[in-house]
């Protein structure tokens, strides 16, 4: 009986900037596929295009990973049993595999200049044309010995085609005339992100390659490499393309695209990750959109991948963000919440937070609405006479007056500022005064808040203003009515 190999996957991302949603999925499914098959999720960094690189990147992907709990076996920063784990510090290891590939005739060095090759462009050529493919071993030991600079380029079959099986998009064939010779090791001596590519996954013993669906062509120059080489190939898993609502691949015109965009906006990283699984992705029959990271690992399998492109949809994303956000307690809701309450209300205080975070949390789908939400603390918008007329409570402009006369001079009296006691005294009034509870609730509500919609009832709302603020805008509102009553204006 032969003994399964032990799944590796790897995330490989190239140090030049954000951590796109493709990329992140990309490492998701990596990260999933490998913990469903309690194998081994490898990160590694490929900075072989040196004029791509962006300072800080790298920190970026460490803290983009454990941000959302894709924790890794091997990399950089924790090393490994197949480092070191970053391409540029293994530049020596690329050589010798092109040096074998040209003497098993799979490969062959270039001496074309960087203007003929742009003059072939502009010629309409699509592609490398092999000028160099066929040079004698003796004019190819004469140009090397002049020291001209050459690139080394695999030769790619001219005739027939290839074929491959891929996990998610079954039996793909590509006519071989399609495959360019690609250069595999640069002028500078650096290999190329293919060549260098299958190098490592081959050295790291990678045993599943996830990566997008644009790739699928290319797919054959990378088995070209595993069968010249001798090696056995990986098995091929290519993701779905990502696009926008409008069709298009997803770009920054369709809104955040990047996980620092996401997160900026007010999305949850556990929120992030559970909606962007689902971007290609299904649990079979399970009809749950909400699963935690461990659970989705339980679940995942290369079967229930889709070849439809998936769709971002903003409004989907805040729906589940809104979920998280409700299932938070009000201590996890401060810890994500913190900074967008103390933009958003410069009287946060240790006691009031906590009453933010209770009324808060099932009334928004992420941070970033919570300045609009509580803009009325900071600054109460202008009373109306409309805003105190409610038909179905059968509320205008004299009976908030009549609510508000009885209340004032009550709280006014009160030294103590307590929840309870406020609760006990108010819903005491509509037995007192006749009346139905939401029209008792509703002109103090109405009065601290000068808005119809709030997140919080009128005891909410006094308890985050405290008194002196509460009782301010109380008599305010008072005086208005009052205005209001006298010059007959009353809706």
């Amino acid at each position: 009986m032969i003994k399964e190999q032990l799944c590796r996957t790897r995330f490989a991302p190239s140090p030049t900037g954000f951590m796109h949603i493709g990329n992140l999925r990309s490492a998701l499914y990596a990260y999933l596929l490998a913990r469903a098959k309690h194998g081994k999720f490898i990160l590694r960094i490929e900075d072989t295009d040196r004029a791509r690189l962006v300072e800080g990147a790298v920190d970026k992907i460490y803290s983009s990973l454990e941000i959302c709990g894709l924790d890794h076996d091997e990399g950089p920063d924790i090393g490994g049993p197949y480092g070191p784990y970053v391409q540029s510090e293994r530049k020596d290891h690329y050589l010798p595999y092109a040096q074998e590939l040209i003497d098993k005739s799979e490969a062959y060095y270039c001496f074309c200049s960087k203007e003929r090759l742009e003059a072939l462009a502009e010629s309409g050529q699509i592609g490398y044309d092999r000028h160099c493919r066929d040079l004698s071993p003796e004019e190819v030991e004469a140009r090397l010995a002049k020291g001209e600079p050459y690139v080394i380029r695999q030769k790619m079959p001219s005739s027939g085609s290839s074929e491959f099986v891929d996990e998610v998009f079954g039996r793909i064939v590509v006519d071989n005339k399609e495959l360019e010779d690609q250069v595999l090791i640069k002028s500078d001596g650096y290999p190329t992100y293919n060549f260098a590519n299958v190098i490592d996954d081959h050295e790291m013993g990678i045993t599943h390659v996830l990566r997008g669906s644009e790739y699928l062509s290319s797919t054959p120059k990378y088995q070209q490499l595993y069968r010249a080489l001798g090696w056995a190939e990986p098995a091929y898993v290519h993701l779905p393309l990502i696009l926008g609502e409008d069709g298009k691949k997803l770009s920054k015109r369709h809104g955040a695209t990047s996980l620092e965009d996401l997160l900026e906006a007010g999305y949850l990283p556990e929120a992030i990750v559970n909606y962007i699984a689902f971007l290609g992705w299904s649990p079979g029959g399970d009809t749950r959109e909400i699963f935690s990271l461990e659970e989705l690992c339980e679940h995942f399998s290369t079967e229930h991948i889709n070849k439809a492109p998936a769709v971002f949809d903003y409004n989907k994303l805040a729906w589940v963000n809104g979920q998280y956000i409700a299932a938070l307690s009000p201590e996890e809701f401060l810890a994500a919440g913190q900074s967008w309450l103390k933009e958003a209300y410069s009287g946060l205080n240790s006691e009031n937070e906590k009453i933010l975070a209770e009324i808060l949390g099932s009334r928004i789908q992420s941070f970033s609405e919570i300045p609009e939400k509580i803009a009325f603390l900071e600054a109460r918008p202008a009373l109306t006479a409309e805003l105190f007329y409610n038909k179905r409570q059968k509320l205008d402009c004299n009976l908030s007056l009549r609510v508000l006369e009885e209340i004032l001079p009550e709280l006014e009296s009160w030294t103590e500022w307590e929840r309870e006691k406020i609760h006990t005294y108010l819903m005491s009034l509509p037995e007192q005064l006749g009346l139905k509870t939401g029209q008792v609730m509703g002109p103090p509500r109405l009065a601290l808040a000068g808005q119809k919609v709030t997140p919080g009832g009128a005891i909410e709302i006094m308890m985050i203003l405290g008194r002196e603020e509460s009782l301010k805008r109380l008599q305010s509102a008072v005086e208005f009515l009052t205005e209001e009553s006298k010059n007959g204006r009353d809706d």
